[in-house]
């Protein structure tokens, strides 16, 4: 009898060992995986802050090489239009070419104005020089195209320091025309850019729109 209770009690101690190494097993299979599924969680959510640092990385400095970029072409931009305002002063050092050029901007203005009198202003240098004699000629060139007499009254009250041309009033003092060098070349930077953009650098692949 001791031998079968002890029998029994060797066996079932089997069991419970069995049972016990079989959970122990399962636990540490599931507590395994846990920290396995915990440390691929955290690589992942490593990687991904990587990845969004890289590109971050990436844009900025894309970001400052378009800068970069946009500042040289800019540059270039105002090199050109510098030169161009050079080159405009240097028009008056010609007499005969810009008495001629004085001529054609004073017609020019009184042919868009269609005044029986105009006042035009130049700078005070062109006044008794070249402006007077420019305005004779205007004055009959354009009776010559238009059928019509006009007065020009020439005023010597513009700045030396433009590069030329005129500033023309109508009789009444409504209207005011800049036909200044200045004026015209401010004019041409402004609607002439985007040409000025596109055959020095060439179209913008993220312009939708060009009309």
């Amino acid at each position: 009898m001791v031998a079968f209770i002890k029998q029994e009690a060797l066996e079932k101690a089997r069991e419970i060992k069995v049972k016990a190494d079989e959970e122990f097993a399962i636990e540490k299979a599931r507590l395994v995986k846990q920290e396995q599924q915990a440390i691929d969680a955290q690589f992942e959510k490593r990687r991904k802050n990587a990845e969004v640092a890289q590109k971050i990385a990436h844009s900025t400095l894309t970001n400052k090489s378009r800068l970069k970029l946009l500042q040289q072409r800019e540059e270039h931009l105002q090199d050109l239009f510098d030169t161009a305002r050079t080159n405009i002063s240097d028009l008056s050092a010609n007499t005969t070419a810009y008495s001629q050029f004085l001529e054609t901007n004073i017609l020019q203005g009184v042919l868009a104005l269609l005044e029986t009198q105009v006042t035009v202003r130049v700078r005070h240098k062109d006044e008794e020089s070249i402006a007077e004699e420019a305005a004779e000629c205007a004055e009959r060139r354009y009776e010559e195209i238009s059928g019509r007499t006009v007065r020009i009254t020439i005023e010597g009250s513009l700045s030396d320091d433009l590069a030329g041309g005129t500033i023309l009033i109508s009789g009444s003092g409504r209207i005011t025309l800049d036909n200044t060098l200045d004026e015209r070349l401010r004019l041409l930077e402004d609607r002439m850019l985007p040409e000025i953009r596109h055959e020095l650098f060439g179209a913008n692949a993220n312009r939708k729109f060009f009309q």
